[in-house]
């Protein structure tokens, strides 16, 4: 019971880091009606900002860590940003009127060109931080000690704090209504006035920088990164936009807890190495039954 519970524990932290990206991917997603298969490498380049600026703030002296924190998350979201809008720029905005596959091939081009420019610029090896908050909760039940971070609570509260955030400034703020008229239409929204380029841009924006979000939550939590994480958490985030229903902010993090029950429930009481097997196969389930996802809904198709 105990160890279940410590597993449920894990699986909900790492939950919301995958569902904090997953977040960046349903909003792209939800206005162009594209994968951003980019956006996995620019939360790998916010966790190298993060990890430069704490470096930065402590050779400057500065010892406050919730000052410190705060002051990387600013940097790391405002330069993840420019890359985001970099993105859209090269990547997305002139194959626009293209055929949908060259889109997903620009962006597939620009992964590994983020990649690579993170290995020359940073290197190969894995960099590691010493954990910046430490201490937690522990409760021993049948002699097993159940152990409740600082760490875990803070990516939790931000995760949702993020998700509220943003499902107000989608269905509250004049920018959420241009994302949403974009959305069911971006041809006549831009015949109304919307401007389309500067909405869809702000979406990469604001995406890549729920990025860089996620990419300091990794570094706190595992403190170690290296230049491949965007991969492997790009694919669980996108898996986790689909299982809770692309273009839903809600159901981007419901995808996200879920890949993460998976996976650690999975590592603590079957092989680890099959942990992305069992993630994969329910994703598979699920769409069989539920093909637009948990929370997801249906496309009306114009004819």
């Amino acid at each position: 019971m105990a160890y279940a519970l410590q597993q449920l524990i894990n699986g909900v932290t790492l939950g919301m880091i995958y569902g904090l990206i997953a977040v960046g991917y349903t909003m792209v997603y939800g206005i162009i009606g594209m994968i951003n298969f980019a956006h996995g490498d620019v939360f790998m380049i916010g966790s190298f900002l993060s990890l430069i600026a704490l470096l930065g703030l402590s050779a400057l002296g500065i010892t406050s860590v919730p000052l410190a924190l705060a002051l990387t998350l600013l940097f790391a979201a405002a330069i993840a940003a420019l890359y985001g809008w970099t993105v859209e720029r090269i990547a997305y905005r002139p194959l626009r009127g293209s055929f949908r596959l060259a889109p997903l091939i620009s962006a597939i081009g620009m992964s590994i060109v983020l990649q690579n420019f993170a290995q020359v610029s940073q290197g190969a090896r894995s960099k590691p931080m010493t954990g910046l908050i430490p201490g937690g909760f522990g409760l021993t039940i049948e002699g097993f000690t159940v152990q409740l971070s600082y760490v875990q609570i803070s990516i939790v509260a931000t995760t949702l704090s993020m998700l509220a955030l943003f499902t107000w400034l989608v269905t509250r703020t004049s920018l959420g209504r241009s994302m949403r008229a974009c959305e069911q239409d971006l041809k006549m929204a831009g015949l109304l006035g919307i401007d389309t380029d500067r909405t869809i841009s702000l979406t990469f924006v604001i995406g890549a920088a729920l990025a860089a979000v996620a990419g300091l939550m990794f570094l706190l939590y595992y403190g170690v990164i290296d230049f491949y994480i965007g991969f492997i958490a790009g694919v669980k985030a996108f898996t986790a936009a689909v299982l809770g229903g692309i273009g839903s902010l809600p159901g981007a993090v419901l995808g996200g807890l879920a890949i993460g029950l998976i996976e650690t429930f999975w590592s603590a009481y079957f092989s680890t190495q099959y942990k992305d097997v069992a993630a994969f196969s329910i994703l598979i389930i699920v769409l069989i039954f539920m093909p637009t996802g948990i929370l997801g809904r249906a496309d009306v198709e114009k004819v």
